[in-house]
């Protein structure tokens, strides 16, 4: 497998408006060192900035690989898919790539997905509640869709003018204060 994406630090998560971030991810074609290194690095990535989750092209990546926080530590999936959901609920979301931005997104209650494991085993997963709502945000990531796509026009344009002002106050303050930016 070749990773689709920029070169540079994987550490880092893209912020939006980085076009990455709307992309599709290709799959991963077969379970490689390569592969078992971005994963490594997403965990890292993970445990650095407190997520439960995260998909491949948050940190620059176009393919298929998605880690989710689970009770036993972290679970890496690569081609997830989702078969079928049921019900459906509201909740707030946040998300690393759109800082200080939360909205309302409805999503199923339960899922039923196909995949990958690491051991380049087809697994079929059963999720309900907020693990499966975890999955289907980095999912979503997935399909170069985001928590704001979930919005209507109008407040997608002023909260992530806000988030951009709010990114610019951050920056402009860590150089007064001679921090370096995230």
């Amino acid at each position: 497998m070749t990773p689709k994406g920029e070169v540079g630090s994987m550490d880092e998560i893209r912020i939006y408006p980085d076009s990455i971030l709307t992309k599709q991810a290709g799959p991963v074609q077969n379970i490689d060192s390569q592969v078992k290194d971005i994963i490594d690095r997403m965990v890292a990535c993970m445990r650095k900035n407190r997520a439960i989750g995260l998909a491949a092209p948050q940190i620059g990546i176009l393919s298929q690989i998605i880690v989710v926080a689970g009770r036993k530590g972290w679970e890496a999936w690569m081609n997830p898919e989702l078969i079928v959901g049921e019900g459906e609920s509201v909740l707030e979301e946040g998300c690393l790539s759109l800082p200080n931005i939360v909205v309302p997104v409805k999503r199923k209650e339960k899922i039923f997905v196909r995949g990958w494991n690491l051991d380049e085993k087809e697994m079929n997963w059963e999720i309900s509640d907020f693990p499966a709502r975890v999955v289907l945000h980095e999912v979503d990531h997935l399909r170069g869709t985001l928590i704001i796509d979930h919005l209507s026009g109008l407040k997608r344009k002023l909260l992530v003018r806000k988030m951009i002002k709010d990114q610019k106050h951050f920056q402009r303050r860590s150089q007064l204060m001679g921090t370096p930016p995230r």
